[in-house]
């Protein structure tokens, strides 16, 4: 299904796939100005995203249209993608086209779950709640998928769909300063894959920060801390955190746009 898309009369299926040198080369070259190396690279590129369509084969939605949003993450990876870092550009474009993706389904489409994946998140829940019964404690999603004999992917994405959407902006917080938002609040200790991305894109106005801002980004992006962890850890109150942090953040992003 996925090994042949054409876009705009090109076969994907008959494209060449550069090869990581190659595409280094070409990201030099690009940095530098050169539209055609960015042409190139955009083609060369192209398989990374039917890969990442094979993430979203559970949805009824229309692959082409995928494929575009697929696009745009890719050209953004070309263009935000730091050389200095060392790593390979299919380990910083995946994460990224995969999100564009994401995006674009949250925004765009209406939520429908398969049967398929209600009854693995059901199933799940009946197993959860004996491993606590029995051992005191969750089971892992590899203890989960082992026991349903399905992929780890497919708990995972079947938790996902069960739950009820809410705004990672929601105010949860207010002590007659700044609103505390919901995402103030998450500590981060499991997605390293999105995590590795914000500290790749972070890293880069890191070094304009004064010691305090940088020391707070650090420790909310790299280690997972929450606000109020970080605020009795260097004796300030959250509200003056949060107040430091989106400084910071605001600096970065007009350091990087």
């Amino acid at each position: 299904m996925y090994n042949r898309v054409e876009i705009t009369g090109v076969d994907t299926s008959k494209l060449v796939p550069l090869k990581n040198a190659e595409t280094m080369k070409l990201l030099v070259v690009a940095k530098e100005g050169s539209a055609e190396a960015r042409d190139k690279l955009i083609v060369g590129n192209l398989k990374l995203i039917l890969s990442v369509l094979k993430k979203f084969n559970n949805r009824n939605e229309n692959l082409d249209d995928l494929f575009q949003v697929g696009c745009v993450g890719l050209i953004k990876s070309i263009d935000n993608f730091d050389l200095s870092h060392g790593v390979r550009f299919s380990t910083y474009a995946v994460p990224m086209i995969i999100g564009e993706i994401r995006r674009h389904l949250r925004d765009t489409s209406s939520i429908r779950v398969s049967r398929s994946l209600k009854d693995i998140a059901y199933k799940s829940i009946r197993i959860k709640d004996r491993y606590l019964q029995e051992f005191h404690r969750d089971p892992t999603i590899k203890e989960l998928a082992t026991e349903l004999e399905v992929e780890e992917i497919n708990v995972v994405m079947a938790f996902e769909a069960i739950q009820e959407p809410i705004s990672m902006f929601t105010p949860i917080y207010n002590d007659g300063g700044d609103t505390i938002h919901l995402i103030d609040q998450i500590n981060d200790n499991e997605n390293i894959e999105e995590k590795n991305i914000e500290e790749l894109m972070i890293k880069k106005g890191l070094q304009r920060l004064d010691a305090r801002e940088r020391s707070i980004i650090k420790e909310r992006y790299f280690l997972g801390k929450t606000q109020m962890e970080i605020a009795k850890e260097i004796g300030i109150s959250q509200a003056q955190v949060s107040r430091l942090e989106k400084s910071a953040l605001k600096n970065i992003k007009n350091y990087i746009e």
